[in-house]
């Protein structure tokens, strides 16, 4: 089966360039765990696909090759688009969204720092998952943050997910971040998959003022459909949620700055002809290969991190992340799944976000799918229906660490619910 990999996954001998200068020459001398997984089970490479650069965006626009277009856009009510404008696929996953959506291949690899890939999975009408942190391997990611990040699947299907995740799942060696107390037992299907009895929460934290009304009334009308068929569906309380976005943005900027330090023309990657001091090769070297969204994370990471500050923001950071984290943990005790919107409308014309600088486009984009990625548990997006403009609109569904087999057959029972009209069928068997 075809398989697509977003290019800041390592492949030996083929160009990883994380959609960067920086990197527009390298070329790894291993490939990263989870592929050569999918390797042994039969998958064959086609192509890397497109990203925000080092995965700092929400929209696929932010790349050295230029954006990535959502393949829904020609299916859509629109005529015609001025200037150029198109619909984004979301991001940063964008490119392999896009290439599942469109029938290219069987599957597609992603990463998902705060929703990298349930956000391009919702706007191109795919399945999008992040597992629980730990449970694959990030061997071979080139990362942007370290305790946020996951590698995710994308595929047409829940059933073709289910497969991918099977193949690439359980303890690596080769990475400490995943678990190795437990042995990791296949996800299995169930031939019909039922909601009798599930305890679904609906967080009422998750009612954020921007959201579409479609959105809104796509989130009501599924949780009706899930108590009509059996399910108890009951509003939960996440206290603590509001501070998600600023709690993620400064553990972000700190990752990014201490990741990003690597890049400094000596070891690999771009280098600038300017040697006549060690100090001037390293500032040209980053000047001319990081772009404006890269050196701006940078800025506020080293600031975030100096001496007089680092108490004051990344150590009040990490106690919020932990009161987040408590806040699902005391949620589950009540409930089994959590059901969410991924997104706060259908993918949204280039030129409606154009206006706003990277860090406020990802501010409104990612409110639904960070907490996930805060507090390591696994999500999943699920295509639900067609909005007024012919585009996708999903939902999400958040489950307990390790509990893969519950949430993925959730999804497949509102897979088989919904019965979504893709844009290409599948076709893959």
């Amino acid at each position: 089966m075809p398989l697509a990999v977003k290019d800041n996954i390592c492949t030996k001998g083929i160009k990883t360039s994380c959609a960067s200068l920086m990197l527009d020459n390298f070329h790894p001398q291993y490939t990263a765990t989870v592929v050569q997984r999918l390797f042994g089970a039969g998958m064959l490479l086609v192509g890397k696909t497109n990203l925000d650069s080092f995965g700092m965006g929400s929209s696929t626009v932010d790349s050295t090759i230029g954006p990535t277009k959502n393949p829904w856009t020609s299916k859509s009510t629109e005529t015609s688009l001025d200037d150029g404008d198109f619909r984004i696929a979301g991001g940063s996953s964008g490119g392999s969204a896009a290439a599942v959506a469109s029938g290219i291949v069987y599957g597609a690899l992603g990463s998902d720092t705060g929703g990298s890939v349930r956000n391009p999975a919702a706007y191109c009408g795919i399945v999008g998952m992040r597992p629980t942190y730990g449970l694959f391997s990030r061997h071979g990611l080139i990362p942007l943050t370290n305790s946020t990040e996951s590698i995710g699947i994308l595929t047409q299907t829940v059933e073709q997910c289910t497969h991918m995740l099977n193949a690439v799942a359980g303890h690596d060696p080769l990475d400490s971040t995943t678990y190795h107390d437990r042995k990791f037992e296949k996800v299995k299907l169930a031939a019909e998959p039922s909601v009798k009895g599930l305890r679904i929460g609906i967080p009422q934290e998750f009612h954020i003022r921007g959201t579409s009304e479609e959105v809104i009334d796509t989130w009501s009308q599924i949780a009706d459909n899930l108590e009509k068929e059996g399910a108890i569906v009951k509003e939960v309380t996440l206290p603590h949620l509001s501070y998600t976005i600023a709690c993620y943005a400064i553990i972000n900027y700190c990752d990014v700055a201490s990741n990003m330090a690597r890049y400094d023309g000596i070891e690999y990657g771009h280098r600038a002809d300017r040697e006549e001091s060690t100090e001037a090769l390293f500032a040209q070297t980053r000047h001319e290969a990081f772009n404006n969204v890269v050196r701006s994370r940078i800025f506020a990471g080293n600031y975030f991190l100096l001496r007089n500050n680092y108490d004051q923001y990344y150590v009040k950071a990490a106690k919020v992340r932990r009161l987040i984290y408590k806040d699902f943990l005391k949620s589950f005790n009540d409930v089994d799944l959590l059901l969410t919107p991924v997104t706060m409308s259908d993918a949204p014309l280039h030129s409606q976000l154009s206006h706003l600088d990277n860090r406020r486009q990802c501010e409104m984009q990612d409110f639904y799918t960070l907490p996930a990625n805060l507090t390591g548990v696994p999500a999943v997006s699920v295509p639900i229906k067609l909005s007024d403009n012919g585009l996708p609109l999903s939902l999400q569904l958040i489950g307990r660490h390790f509990d893969e087999e519950l949430l993925l057959n959730t999804a497949l029972f509102l897979e088989r619910h919904c019965n979504f009209p893709y844009l290409v069928r599948p076709v893959w068997s």
